[in-house]
C-alpha cells in the first residue's frame, strides 16, 4: 500500500476545536445541508477551496459515505459528486505544479488534472482503508502525464516510439551511474534486449517532442548576434520562384482569354514564332497581331499587379 501523500496546504487555518462527530447520515442536496454536515464537523465551508487539507480530508470521508450510499443520477449523488471534486481540487493544483516546467498553459494542465480527480472519486470506495489524497495523486498524475504524451510533441510519434523513448531515458540513466559515462547506442541495445536500429530509432523520435525555431542560432551557445540563424543556413534563394508564383497566378488569368488572345500567347512565348510567322499562321498582318499582343500583355499585367 502505497504512502500518504501530503498535499500542500492552502493559506488558511483548520478549525481549532476538535471536530465533533458526525450526526446520522442523511441526505445531502444543496449547499444548506452541506454547511449543516460541516458545522456538526467543525468546519467552515464559505469557500470549499480555501478548506484546509485536514478538514477537506474529513469531510471528504463523509461525503465519500454518502455518495457510496446514494443512487446514481440523483439530485443527491449529483450535489455530493460536484462538492468533492471542489473539496479536493487541491490535489489537482498541487499535481498540476509539478509540471509548471512545461510549456502548456497551466489552465490546460488543471483541467486535464481535474479529469483525473473525477475518476479517481469514482473509483474510491472507502472500505480501501488509506487517505483519498494516496488514492488520486497517482490517478491525477497519471492523467497529466498521459496528456503530455499525447498531444506534447511537436510532429505525430508513434505510440510505441514515445514509450521506447521513456524506456531508453530511464536505462540511459541507470547505466550512466554504473558506468559513469554516456552509455553508447549498442550498450542500450544490449542491455534491452534491442537492435541498435531501434534504440536509434527511439533516440530519433525523443527530437520531435520539441522544435527550435529557425530564428534562433545555428549552435546551442552560439551568441545570436554574430551566428547566422538556421533559417539562414538552411534557406536557398530560388530565383525562379517569383516567376513560377506569377505563372499559377495567371492561370485563371490566360483562361479568361478569347480563344484567338490564347491562341497568339501560345504561339509567341510557348512555340516562340516571330509576330510575323504568327500572322501568316492566322492570316493577320504582324502590325494587327503586334496590336493584339500589345494589348493582351497590358490586360494581364494590370491584373496581375491587381492580384498582389
Amino acid at each position: 500500500m502505497p504512502a500518504t501523500v501530503s498535499s500542500p496546504s492552502p493559506a488558511v487555518r483548520c478549525a481549532d476545536a476538535s471536530p465533533a462527530e458526525p450526526g446520522p447520515a442523511s441526505a445531502i442536496t444543496g449547499s444548506d445541508d452541506l454547511a449543516a454536515l460541516a458545522a456538526e464537523l467543525g468546519i467552515e465551508t464559505d469557500d470549499l477551496a480555501q478548506v484546509c487539507p485536514a478538514d477537506a480530508r474529513e469531510l471528504s470521508k463523509v461525503l465519500f459515505a454518502r455518495l457510496r450510499a446514494a443512487d446514481e443520477g440523483t439530485a443527491e449523488y449529483s450535489y455530493v459528486r460536484g462538492t468533492l471534486i471542489e473539496l479536493n481540487m487541491a490535489l489537482v493544483k498541487f499535481a498540476a505544479g509539478r509540471f509548471g516546467h512545461r510549456a502548456e498553459p497551466t489552465e490546460d494542465i488543471v483541467q486535464v488534472g481535474t479529469i483525473g480527480l473525477i475518476r479517481a472519486i469514482d473509483r474510491f470506495d472507502p472500505s480501501y482503508q488509506v487517505e483519498f489524497s494516496t488514492f488520486a495523486l497517482p490517478t491525477i498524475t497519471g492523467e497529466i502525464k498521459r496528456f503530455f504524451r499525447d498531444t506534447g510533441w511537436m510532429v505525430h510519434v508513434p505510440r510505441r516510439l514515445q514509450e521506447l523513448r521513456l524506456t531508453l531515458a530511464k536505462t540511459t540513466d541507470a547505466l550512466e551511474q554504473s558506468l559513469d559515462r554516456a552509455p553508447t547506442s549498442a550498450e542500450l541495445a544490449e542491455h534491452l534486449d534491442l537492435t541498435e536500429a531501434e534504440v536509434n530509432e527511439g533516440l530519433t523520435a525523443s527530437r520531435a517532442q520539441t522544435a527550435r525555431s529557425l530564428d534562433a542560432p545555428a549552435g546551442p551557445d552560439d551568441p545570436a548576434e554574430t551566428s547566422p540563424s538556421l533559417a539562414d543556413r538552411l534557406a536557398v534563394d530560388e530565383p525562379a520562384f517569383d516567376t513560377l508564383l506569377d505563372l499559377q497566378t495567371l492561370k485563371p488569368l490566360i483562361a479568361d482569354l478569347p480563344e484567338r488572345d490564347r491562341r497568339i500567347l501560345s504561339l509567341r512565348f510557348g512555340a516562340e514564332l516571330t509576330q510575323a510567322e504568327i500572322g501568316r499562321e492566322l492570316g493577320l498582318s504582324q502590325m494587327h497581331i503586334s496590336r493584339l499582343l500589345n494589348r493582351t500583355l497590358t490586360d494581364l499585367r494590370t491584373a496581375l499587379l491587381a492580384e498582389h
